[in-house]
């Protein structure tokens, strides 16, 4: 059973006709939010061009949202794990809104770099 296709719909902090969003269960930081095609699909690649235009609008939207909620958030990491080798642990494809603040770590210099240790920083 995927846990993204069968989601509690008390989670869901906004929605549209393809896509919806969930704050995410392990938040890198406060506000980090999911955005999740409502068809069961692995992985980005495999999302329509509809489906992808939908997780947009939902970006732009909580983007928006989030930054009213939070004034201190300045910018914001959006990323996607396809693939074991990449990280992907749910193989529902969902796209992190992870919401950045200055001093949130001591240098943010190379962001989603990160992903492979040593690599952040050049």
């Amino acid at each position: 059973m995927c846990i993204f296709c069968d989601i509690e719909t008390s989670r869901i902090v906004a929605e549209n006709d393809l896509a919806y969003a969930i704050y995410d269960g392990y938040p890198v930081t406060e506000l980090h939010t999911l955005i999740i095609p409502k068809r069961h699909a692995e992985t980005y690649f495999e999302l329509t061009k509809e489906e992808r235009e939908a997780c947009h609008q939902l970006l732009v939207k909580l983007k928006d949202q989030i930054q009213l909620e939070d004034s201190a958030v300045d910018g914001f990491n959006i990323g996607t794990n396809n693939g074991e080798s990449a990280g992907q642990t749910i193989f529902h494809c969902h796209i992190h809104l992870i919401p950045r603040r200055p001093g949130d770590m001591d240098n943010p210099k190379g962001g989603v770099r990160g992903v492979i240790p040593g690599k952040q920083q050049y």
